[in-house]
């Protein structure tokens, strides 16, 4: 506890926070001393100078002397029953605090008053499992905190499992540190919160060991502290998500090279701390369970490996220095059983597990696969096997995935944690190929050249060519893996982005598979890397053009001539519909129903074609708040257009559907000025920022003149917002071109519309093959990006 003299607990945080060498620890212990000494003199003063009844206790955070600089003052102040006048000694000192602007949370009772809220409150009693005095009376405060902690000990059985459930909820509603785009440093899963919890569950349990023991945790807890002291130092408050705008600046100060090296650093310190998460409730799920009566005997599950006090371990005479699968098969025990791999397991392994043999034994192989293909049961005894430096040791090549951030809002995960993803998400399609091995373990590579420099899928063809061989693959099999690195991103690119009903779009595709067992392979590993990544990638619309084109290019490869392939699926009958009113009424016939998903609607539009049609459209939808996540337009039969929107609300409403119809037709007629009402509501909303924005990058366009005999295909990628889609294809029709066909896609904070466009001179249609021309065109496209209209 401090004695020097502190005036203004204000100006004394204000100093240290002006030191920005003075970080993370350091700083949380000279601001606790600070406010120690503040507040012993307020105490001090109270009372005159006799304490001999009365004391006051730092708890929670504060009491550990983790004070960040928008950290709550967390305080209780004690007294003996019979002392007199402790509403004024109390006021004497809020009222102070309060007058700082330094947030309180306090507390005044007896002894007594204290342990009677301690029981009935989880928070007060966690808080008091930290607890320490900081003035007043020693005698008084030391009785109150041993019997605080008595307390949780004596009513663990009952106290405990209540922490686990409010940890259960806190999961339910919040991501983890390690994968998040903008993690939650102190509530998400594997956050200061979580590793709390693992302490005081250790304080009362048998068999959890306290973090303050392990320095991978304390190291941990360093990394997150020292991150929380300075986005309040940043932001002059309580915060503790680390936005993306926050994430170069954070790391600047902390003395990172960049944002990802601060990214891979909070993802380890947060993967170390779930794990511990993990594996202490496991423990206090079998202290709760009680001991078996009589002498517990080891049951048998397979050679080497047994269960022993609801754990996984290995038998006594067990060597994984000689039997190289040990590894591997006791996770997939633990993964098919449930069951996890004791500590003593995962030391044992971690100590005597040579590198595999070159090449890898097929008893690995088969162990590995054995693993994967328990689905996301595996996961968990993947990160366990990490979390010993087993994964890398088998797989050196994993060591440039572990933790790696991926700073966009596409992806939900880290590298490493992706590839599980997609591998437990393989499962789901095992019987669809004739090689799920392949699949199994081309999921978990797939991205594996992302931990290398230059373009991930090169870089990833090498490394899984030598990974293939080094597992003792033959030359076709390692063929096969190579070709799901190089092309798994070839199904959701084409489809998103080319037209399927063009024949050199299934050509290309054909033509780069080659065989059918390749594309079934492709098609299944697509699947499991679109739910892996998140929902922007696996939408019901995306895979189901995904489908489509499979089946496409399943037909060609069997031999079937392109007139004999036809649209495989079947046409939406919806659309028949609406395109039979259009041609019997002559005006745009709408309808709309939810999306598969729950997230948005799907709209559906049939006009008269006209230039303009899908620009008109897309304006009026922008209009009316509605995020374009997806679309296609097609002309199924001449003279008349259709068009799909997969549409979600920008600001959490639903659109007047009546009121939208009416717009559309007016927009169509030229009733309705687009430009001046879309450009009043984007100034409406200039001030809100769209999640990822951060990230957005400059608009690019892209030409391609080989993708199709018919038309010039442009590709147009942009930062997501209002009018987006009105914008690019109002550059298009002011550049006199026929938009034949449509693709639009949001991928998190951007969009990626393809336009198959051509130029009609007197009445012949042409491609744009004049660079100038082509050069006008993006111009023309960038300056309206440029502009709110």
């Amino acid at each position: 506890m401090s004695t020097a003299p502190v005036t203004s607990l204000r100006l004394a945080r204000a100093e240290l926070v002006g030191m920005a060498g003075l970080q993370g620890t350091a700083f949380c212990q000279r601001y606790a001393q600070a406010a120690d000494a503040w507040l012993a003199g307020l105490l001090e003063r109270a009372t005159g100078g006799d304490t001999s009844k009365i004391a006051l206790i730092a708890v929670g955070g504060y009491g550990r002397g983790e004070l960040c600089p928008g950290s709550d003052l967390d305080v209780a102040l004690v007294h003996h029953p019979r002392l007199r006048h402790v509403k004024q000694i109390a006021d004497a000192i809020w009222y102070p605090v309060w007058d700082e602007g330094v947030h309180l949370d306090h507390s005044v009772r007896t002894p007594k008053g204290v342990l009677a809220t301690a029981r009935d409150d989880l928070k007060v009693i966690l808080g008091l499992l930290d607890a320490r005095l900081i003035a007043g009376d020693t005698a008084l405060a030391e009785q109150v905190i041993e019997r605080a902690r008595e307390e949780w000990q004596a009513e663990a059985r009952t106290m405990v499992p209540l922490l686990s459930e409010a940890l259960r909820q806190r999961h339910a509603t919040h991501g983890d540190v390690a994968f998040l785009l903008e993690p939650d440093i102190k509530e998400d899963r594997g956050g200061l919160r979580d590793l709390h919890a693992v302490h005081s569950a250790a304080a009362a349990v048998t068999g959890v060991a306290d973090p303050s023991g392990d320095p991978n945790l304390l190291r941990a807890n360093q990394i997150l502290l020292a991150t929380r002291v300075e986005l309040h130092r940043r932001s002059g408050k309580e915060t503790n998500q680390l936005l993306l705008q926050e994430q170069d600046p954070v790391a600047e100060a902390l003395g990172y090279t960049d944002a990802d090296a601060l990214m891979t650093d909070i993802a380890t310190a947060g993967r170390s701390i779930a794990w511990a998460g993990d594996d202490c409730w496991r423990r206090v799920e079998t202290w709760l369970a009680g001991p078996k009566r009589g002498p517990v005997a080891d049951r048998p599950i397979e050679r080497g490996i047994v269960m022993h006090e609801r754990e996984i371990t290995l038998e006594d005479g067990a060597d994984p220095a000689t039997d190289c699968s040990l590894a591997f098969r006791c996770a997939a025990v633990a993964a098919e059983t449930g069951v996890p791999m004791s500590h003593a397991c995962l030391d044992r392994l971690s100590e005597a597990t040579p590198v595999p043999a070159d090449p890898w034994p097929a008893t690995l192989v088969q162990a590995l696969v054995r693993l994967l293909g328990t689905g996301r049961a595996a996961i968990g005894e993947i990160e366990a096997l990490d979390s010993h430096g087993l994964m890398v040791r088998h797989l050196p090549e994993w060591q440039g995935v572990r933790n790696l951030p991926q700073r966009n809002a596409f992806h939900r995960f880290t590298v490493d944690r992706h590839l599980c993803e997609t591998a437990a998400a393989a499962c789901e399609f095992v019987r669809d190929v004739s090689r799920p091995d392949l699949l199994l373990l081309g999921a978990l590579l797939h991205d594996i050249g992302k931990g290398l420099p230059g373009d991930h899928t090169a870089a990833g063809m090498e490394v899984v060519g030598r990974i293939a061989r080094r597992m003792g693959f033959d030359d076709s099999d390692s063929a096969t893996l190579v070709g799901l690195v190089e092309y798994h991103l070839l199904l959701p690119d084409t489809a998103a982005k080319r037209d399927l009903d063009d024949p050199a779009t299934i050509d290309a595709v054909a033509a780069k598979v080659g065989d059918q067992e390749l594309l079934l392979l492709l098609s299944a590993l697509t699947q499991a890397d679109s739910v892996a990544t998140g929902p922007a990638a696996s939408s019901p619309w995306k895979m189901r053009m995904v489908r489509d084109l499979v089946a496409r290019t399943a037909k060609r490869l069997s031999g079937l001539p392109h007139e004999e392939i036809g649209e495989t699926a079947t046409p939406d009958p919806e659309l028949v519909r609406l395109a039979g009113m259009v041609a019997e009424e002559g005006q745009p016939a709408l309808s709309h129903s939810p999306l598969p998903d729950g997230d948005g609607w799907e709209l559906r539009v049939a006009a008269r074609d006209r230039p303009g049609l899908l620009a008109s459209i897309a304006g009026t939808l922008a209009l009316h708040g509605l995020s374009v996540r997806g679309a296609q337009a097609h002309e199924p039969e001449p003279g008349i257009a259709t068009e799909q929107f997969a549409v979600a609300p920008m600001f959490d409403r639903e659109p007047r559907w009546d009121l939208l119809e009416t717009e559309v037709r007016d927009a169509l007629d030229g009733s309705l000025d687009l430009d001046a009402r879309l450009a009043a509501k984007t100034s409406d909303y200039a001030g809100v920022k769209r999640p990822g924005a951060a990230l957005a990058a400059d608009p690019r366009v892209i030409f391609d003149n080989g993708a199709s005999e018919r038309a010039t295909v442009v590709e147009v990628r942009a930062p997501d917002g209002i009018g987006v889609l009105y914008r690019i294809t109002s550059a298009l029709l002011a550049c006199d071109l026929d938009i034949v066909t449509a693709k639009v896609h949001t991928l998190g904070h951007e969009v990626v519309d393809t336009f198959y466009v051509r130029r009609i001179v007197g009445g012949t249609a042409t491609k744009i093959a004049d660079r100038h021309e082509l050069d006008r065109i993006e111009k023309t496209i960038l300056t309206r990006l440029d502009r709110p209209t």
